[in-house]
């Protein structure tokens, strides 16, 4: 009932007030906030139990009343990182909030920014997209008003009411703009992750990894406070603006995996992870032309050849559609299709026959034979046709056609009794001469 309360005044708050132009001019937006509480059992392990609860991410000034006043408020106070402002050419109802509680562990440690307190608690703000187009995440500092010692530890946080309204300033974020990508083999690829950091981070370090089959690889690391570098891929001019966009080499077959953008400014560790597809679409053609005529009770081989594709998985069919159209029939799916095996190519990339025999049958004239290709590359299956043409076999025809063969072969047979003879003559001849 409260989920609907939320969307409701979301809509109200949100989508249907004059002069609301751009998400940064949004008050409220619905979320939810995953808790936790940590025990442990009799064997000394931990044991994490979550609680989803109705919560509003709410953007104002401090003292403002909550405008949902029956959920769990965080009140968003002006600062000099604004998440609102990197989320561009959206409607709410395409956004999905998520608030969890954030941990600093270790000793307690005061953010460098202005207004920290070394008893500040801490939560993460995760918007995402429903298309995944982003996913940008915020850190956001909250100030109890009777500080406890070690509650940012998560084995000492304090309970949060119901309706409680929390005051917090957004300090640092994390965003991505291609949480999930596909790309071709041999293609220039670039994976944006960018931040931003309510003060000069003095302790900033940039970070890419690589995770594969289990196996994780540094790509690139930057450390504002040594000066340190290694890899290559992020311009540091770049890093300066708050962005940390990596640059692929030349994308191939082992491109695809996980990459991670880390982004710390201690005691704060912001990550993005994307996903990278390598997508190779088949070149799919036939042996045929798009119309094949053949006599009556003759036969063509017809193969469909799917090329050049990756992954592996393709699904290759025939199918043959009666003249006409069959007056509104199905296509026929056909059962004589043979395949050849998966061909592994060089580049990585597979190819696929798909072939049957043709018996050519005077009904079947007209008829339309398509190949249909489908990939995960492709949003639609691809495919290739032609139309079969049949003429008549003409028994009259076949059978001077014979005749003249058999004719042909009596006079060589002919021919060669009366050759022989003389030939051997001649030869008898040849033998008696002196010379």
């Amino acid at each position: 009932m409260s989920l609907n309360v939320n969307i409701l005044l979301c809509l109200f708050l949100c989508g249907e007030v004059p002069g609301i132009q751009s998400f940064e001019q949004v008050p409220w937006l619905p979320c939810q906030l995953v808790d936790e509480s940590v025990t442990f059992n009799d064997e000394g392990h931990a044991e994490t139990e979550y609680q989803h609860r109705d919560a509003g991410l709410q953007f104002g000034h401090p003292g403002d009343s909550a405008l949902n006043p029956n959920t769990i408020t965080f009140l968003v106070t002006g600062s000099k990182v604004d998440m609102r402002k990197y989320i561009e050419g959206v409607v709410e109802h395409q956004l999905q909030c998520e608030i969890r509680r954030y941990s600093t562990e270790g000793p307690q440690m005061r953010w460098p920014g202005l207004g920290a307190q070394e008893h500040d608690i801490w939560f993460t703000c995760t918007i995402r997209h429903t298309d995944g187009v982003f996913i940008i995440t915020s850190f956001l500092r909250h100030t109890p008003a009777t500080p406890t010692p070690g509650q940012a530890h998560y084995l000492n946080w304090a309970a949060i009411a119901d309706r409680a309204a929390l005051t917090t300033s957004t300090v640092m974020l994390v965003l991505t703009r291609s949480p999930s990508v596909r790309v071709g083999l041999v293609k220039q690829q670039s994976l944006h992750c960018q931040f931003d950091v309510d003060h000069k981070a003095a302790d900033l370090t940039v970070e890419w990894r690589f995770q594969r089959r289990g196996e994780r690889t540094t790509l690139f690391s930057h450390s504002s406070r040594s000066g340190q570098t290694e890899g290559s891929g992020v311009p540091l001019n770049a890093i300066g603006r708050g962005n940390a966009s990596l640059t692929l080499p030349l994308t191939k077959q082992s491109s695809e995996g996980t990459y991670v953008c880390h982004v710390s400014v201690p005691p704060l560790f912001g990550s993005q992870d994307i996903t990278l597809q390598i997508m190779e679409p088949p070149r799919v053609s036939l042996n045929v032309d798009s119309t094949v005529s053949l006599v009556d009770r003759g036969e063509q081989k017809v193969v469909c050849e799917a090329e050049g594709y990756y992954p592996l998985d393709v699904e290759m069919e025939w199918f043959r559609e009666p003249s006409g159209g069959g007056g509104g029939l199905l296509p026929e799916k056909l059962d004589t299709v043979l395949y050849s095996s998966h061909r592994h190519h060089q580049d990585g990339t597979y190819s696929l026959s798909a072939f049957f025999l043709l018996h050519a049958s005077l009904h079947d004239s007209g008829s339309k034979y398509f190949c249909r290709v489908s990939h995960s590359s492709q949003r639609m299956p691809i495919r290739k046709s032609f139309t079969l043409n049949i003429t008549e076999y003409d028994s009259w025809n076949a059978a001077l056609w014979l005749f003249s063969g058999f004719g042909f072969i009596l006079v060589m047979l002919a021919t060669l009794f009366v050759m022989l003879p003389r030939l051997s003559s001649a030869r008898k001849a040849n033998q008696h001469k002196p010379y």
